[in-house]
Parts: structure tokens; sequence; C-alpha cells
């Protein structure tokens, strides 16, 4: 490590200083971050004001983080990263359901609810079916596979959003019967802010930008040997599907939410006649064999 730093040789000074890294990863991180690092210093030329703005606006992220907030995570999925971070680790064969982000409300242990079973635990607005089935990429049913949901309310809002919601509520863990098939009945959540009075919500007011995402329910699904899948199911026609404040929507995950009148068909669900229902078949990918990722 030199001790002649300059403009010229700033970068080379900072990576060699990583050379005694014992781990190969964590020296390979460092290295790449501190060339992209200084290229964008390089390139933006920030003077000493606007460099210390910077400071003061990451250190402000610090400070609204804690065990409920974590702003940093909201900064990343403003930015795309966490949407480009999903991506580059869910690459999947073509066929295989989209992935999205994880988002910051679920829970680990969603309750174990029967099949059909309403996830609105103390809800008067009017019911909607979802269901689906879970598939290979053949198109061959997965009978006992998982189907983990969760989603906001009527009025955006999630559960540990609000201090006198029921527990747990407007989730459910399901497991698919013998054909691979999945259906609940829910209440159509809505399109909602993320949290937007810190400064992740200054840096979108600044830039012209909404927080808004459109309205969507969340899936986790898997099974023994294929490789689990975290998606959303876009309701069609949701305001900001065209632009979601973190990037999270896939022309593929859009549903439309379609009115049925089939009498019949409502007392099979337990549902009023008519009512509305979503499709929405999820389907699995096997992992990589082992010859495959060599």
């Amino acid at each position: 490590m030199g001790s002649d730093f300059t403009e010229e040789t700033a970068t080379q000074a900072v990576v060699d200083s990583f050379a005694q890294t014992q781990d190969p990863r964590l020296r390979e991180i460092l290295e790449s971050f501190t060339r992209h690092l200084h290229s964008f210093v390089r390139e933006v030329e920030p003077n000493q004001g606007e460099w210390e703005g910077a400071i003061d606006f990451l250190t402000a992220i610090g400070r609204m983080c804690d065990d409920k907030r974590q702003e940093f995570i909201l900064f990343s999925d403003v930015m795309g990263v966490s949407m480009l971070v999903d991506a580059i680790n869910n690459r999947k064969p073509q066929g295989a359901t989209e992935s999205t982000v994880l988002g910051p409300f679920h829970v680990i242990e969603s309750p174990v609810r029967k099949l059909g079973e309403d996830i609105a635990v103390d809800h008067t607005s009017p019911r909607c079916l979802v269901r689906g089935r879970v598939l290979t990429l053949a198109g061959v049913p997965v009978p006992g596979a998982q189907v983990d949901v969760w989603q906001a309310d009527d009025e955006g809002f999630y559960d540990i959003q609000k201090p006198d919601a029921p527990d747990q509520d407007l989730r459910g863990l399901f497991t698919a019967d013998e054909e691979g098939r999945f259906w609940f009945t829910t209440i159509l959540p809505l399109h909602y802010p993320i949290p937007a009075d810190g400064p992740v919500g200054d840096l979108l007011r600044r830039t012209g930008r909404h927080p808004y995402r459109p309205a969507h329910i969340h899936f986790i699904a898997g099974a023994a040997g294929f490789s689990p899948v975290t998606t959303h199911l876009f309701l069609e026609g949701s305001p900001y599907l065209d632009d979601d404040t973190v990037f999270g929507v896939k022309q593929s995950l859009i549903r439309p939410v379609t009115p049925v009148d089939d009498s019949e068909q409502a007392r099979h669900y337990g549902l009023d006649n008519p009512f509305q229902v979503i499709d929405f078949d999820i389907t699995l990918a096997q992992p990589p064999s082992a010859e495959e990722t060599q």
C-alpha cells in the first residue's frame, strides 16, 4: 500500500489495501465495490457540500431503522436494487412462475388453514375466491405443495400495521390437494404507499416519484424436489401497475378479477352468488442438477 495517494493512484491504493483479506469472496466484493465507487465519484465529481449531503442522507436512513422498520431496505427497493438482486438469485427456466421481492410484512409462520378457508378474519367487504394449481414445467400437478399467502386489506394496510387488527389476519398456509389445487376466500386488497415519512420518502418527493404499490397478494409456493418461488399476484386494473415504486410488477403475474354467476359453484365454495374469482396457477421448476452448475 503506497503513501502517495493522488487522484490517479487512489483506486489502486484502496484495492491493494484489501490484499490480505482471507475470505476470497469478501476480497472480490470489496475490490469491485471500490472500483465502482471511485468510478462514480470521478464521473459525478461531487463538491464537498454534496458529499456531506450524501453522508447526511445515509445517516438519516440509519436513524430511521429499528426492529419494526428497515429504511435501508426501503432505499434498496425504490432504487430497484432489491428486485435486481431477486432476479439474479432466481433465474429459472422459461415457463416457471416469476419471482418478486418478499416485502417487509411477511410473517414466518402463517396460520395453517384448510383449503377453502376464509383468510379475512374480521372484514365485511365482499369475498373473492382465489384458486389455482401448483404445477411442474410439464404441467403435471404437484400434490401436497405448500402455498403461503398474505396481503393488505381493502384500505391498503397489513395486519401488523394496525394495532387493533385480528391476529394473523389475511394470512394463511395451505396444502394443495392430490391434484395440486389450492383455493381460499379473501377480500380484494387495495393499492398502498410504502412508508414515506423518512429520508426515502423525501427522495421520492424531490425526484417527482410517488410511493405507491399496485394491489397484490403475496405467495410463497414450494414442494419437495422443487425450487420454491416467492411471488405476487397483481390485480388487473389496479393503479400503479405501470410504475410500481419498488419495480416489482411482472406482466406474467397480472390476473383479472372475474365475476361469476353460478349458484352451483357458489354453493361448492361456500360463497354468495354471484361472486368474484381470481385464477392463479403456480409453476415450479426443479433446482439445477450438480452437472448443470459445474
